[in-house]
C-alpha cells in the first residue's frame, strides 16, 4: 500500500492535520492510520462520568475526513523505516509513504513513587473509549471517590462524579486547585464553586500511598491522615506517547516530546510531528512547555498540514498561548497567556487591570452573569501577556478574543481604541466591557504608573 501522506493518530491534531494538507494538497494521497475503532472527543471525556449518558455520545464522528477524501485505517503502527519510508502494522500491513506526521498523543503519568495506584479501583483517564467504558460502569457501583489532582482533567471529573451524587474529594499538593492557570485570587473563586457544588477539596495537601490489599480502600496523605475511598482517580498528568518515534531514532527532548521546530518538522525532513507527542514551547515566556491542550493540537495540525510540500515563513508556531477554559454549573472560568505569578517568576515588569461587570444588558435579563476579566500587561510597552475570566458562557469566546490580542502582542491602547459589537442579549453593555475596562485600569497603570 502506497499514500503521499501518512498520518498516525487519530484524536484532534490527526485530524486537523490531515484536513488541512488535503486542503492545501489536494492532488495528494492522505491516509490516516489509527488503531482505535472509535475516538473520543479529547475534551468531552470527564463528561460521560456525569452530563452524558454513556461515551457514545462523546465519539468524534470520521465524516469529516471521508468527505474529505482521506482514507482511514484502523489499525497499530508498530515500527517506521525511515529510509526506505515504510510504516509495518500490528495487522501485517506495510504502508510506504512520502510525508509522515506523527500524532501519536500521550497517555497517563502515574509517579512512580506512588504506591497502590495499581490496585482494582485506581483508575487513570485515557482517551480509550474501552477502558473508559470499564471505568464508568465501575465507578456506578463506588460512593467514596478521591481525585488525586487538581487540574483541569481533576476538577471536571469531580464535578462531573459529584452530579451522579458520588462523595467526592479533590486531593492538591498546591495551594488552589487550578494553581497553574490561574493566579490564585480567580482560583481561590473556583474552589468556593466547587465546594458549593459539593466537591470536598484538601489543598496543600500531598499523597503518600493508595491504600488497600487487593482493592482501593483509602488515601494516606503526608500529614498521616487517611482519607477513606472506595475509589481513587489518577489525574496526575499526562505523558508523550512517543515509542514509536524513538524507536525509529527521532530525537526527543528533556520533556520526552518529539522535537520539532516551528513548522512542526523534526530533523528528519519529511517527518513532521503534531499534538501531545510534540514539542511545545511558552509564546511569552520561549520555555519549554509540557502543555497539553487540544487547541494547541490543531493549530500544530494546520501548520504542519499547511508546510507539508512547501514552507511559509506566515505558516508557523509561535509558541502555546495556553488558552484554558473550564465551567462548573453557570459559572465559567478561563484563562491564556501567562499569570501574574509566573510573569513575575519569570523578571517582567507587569501592571494588572481586573475589572467586574455583567455578560448582558440590562443586568435584569435572565440568565445575565457576573463577568470578571484580569489582564497582565507589561509595564514599558502595555503588551498584553496573559488574561483570566470569570463569567458565564460567554468566557470561552472571550478567553479566545484575548488569546489573539496576546499572539498579535496587542497593547492595552490597542484593545481601547478597537471596536466592538454588542447586543443586550449576547454582550456586556458597550459602557461597561468588561475586558475595556481591565485594559482601561491597566494602561492608567502602564502609562502614569
Amino acid at each position: 500500500m502506497k499514500t503521499d501522506v501518512l498520518v498516525i493518530g487519530g484524536s484532534a491534531a490527526a485530524i486537523s492535520a490531515a484536513t488541512t494538507g488535503k486542503t492545501f494538497y489536494p492532488e495528494k494521497d492522505f491516509l490516516v492510520l489509527r488503531k482505535e475503532e472509535k475516538v473520543m472527543v479529547p475534551c468531552g471525556i470527564p463528561y460521560i462520568f456525569g452530563t452524558l449518558e454513556n461515551s457514545d455520545q462523546n465519539v468524534s464522528p470520521d465524516g469529516g475526513l471521508l468527505k474529505a477524501g482521506i482514507q482511514l485505517i484502523i489499525d497499530e503502527a508498530v515500527s517506521l523505516d525511515l529510509k526506505k519510508k515504510i510504516c509495518k502494522t500490528a495487522g501485517n500491513q506495510e504502508i510506504e509513504f512520502d510525508k509522515l506526521i506523527l500524532a501519536t498523543g500521550s497517555t497517563p503519568k502515574i509517579p512512580g513513587w506512588l504506591k497502590g495506584a495499581e490496585l482494582e479501583n485506581a483508575f487513570t483517564i485515557p482517551k480509550d473509549k474501552i477502558h473508559l467504558d470499564q471505568t464508568l460502569k465501575k465507578l456506578e457501583t463506588l460512593q467514596k471517590i478521591v481525585v488525586l489532582g487538581g487540574g483541569f482533567i481533576g476538577v471536571e471529573m469531580a464535578d462531573e462524579l459529584n452530579k451522579r451524587d458520588k462523595d467526592v474529594t479533590i486531593v492538591e499538593i498546591l495551594p488552589h486547585a487550578l494553581n497553574l492557570a490561574f493566579d490564585a485570587d480567580l482560583s481561590i473563586r473556583a474552589e468556593e464553586v466547587l465546594m458549593q457544588r459539593g466537591v470536598k477539596l484538601r489543598t496543600n495537601e500531598g499523597v503518600k500511598e493508595v491504600l488497600g490489599k487487593d482493592k482501593v480502600t483509602g488515601v494516606l496523605l503526608n500529614s498521616g491522615e487517611i482519607l477513606d475511598a472506595d475509589a481513587v482517580i489518577l489525574s496526575t498528568g499526562y505523558q508523550p506517547n512517543v515509542a514509536l518515534a524513538e524507536k525509529a531514532g527521532i530525537k526527543i527532548n528533556e520533556f520526552g516530546s518529539i522535537k520539532v521546530n516551528e513548522y512542526m518538522r523534526t530533523e528528519n525532513f519529511d517527518v513532521f510531528a503534531v499534538g501531545d507527542c510534540a514539542e511545545k514551547f511558552s509564546f511569552i515566556t520561549r520555555t519549554l512547555k509540557g502543555i497539553m491542550l487540544a487547541s494547541t493540537a490543531c493549530a500544530e495540525g494546520r501548520i504542519a498540514g499547511m508546510n507539508l510540500y512547501k514552507l511559509s515563513v506566515v505558516r508557523s508556531f509561535g509558541g502555546t498561548i495556553a488558552i484554558f477554559c473550564t465551567s462548573f454549573g453557570d459559572t465559567s472560568f478561563a484563562a491564556a497567556g501567562v499569570t501574574e505569578n509566573l510573569a513575575k517568576e519569570r523578571g517582567f515588569d507587569i501592571v494588572t487591570g481586573t475589572f467586574e461587570g455583567i455578560d448582558k444588558h440590562p443586568g435584569t435579563l435572565p440568565d445575565t452573569h457576573k463577568q470578571l476579566v484580569k489582564l497582565i500587561v507589561a509595564r514599558d510597552s502595555g503588551i498584553i501577556l496573559g488574561g483570566e475570566i470569570i463569567g458565564g458562557p460567554s468566557s470561552g469566546e472571550l478567553i479566545n478574543l484575548i488569546g489573539l490580542a496576546i499572539e498579535n502582542r496587542m497593547t492595552v491602547e490597542a484593545i481601547l481604541t478597537s471596536q466592538i459589537g454588542t447586543h443586550p442579549l449576547l454582550t456586556a453593555p458597550p459602557t461597561a466591557y468588561p475586558l475595556m475596562k481591565a485594559a482601561e485600569i491597566a494602561a492608567k497603570k502602564h502609562i502614569f504608573g
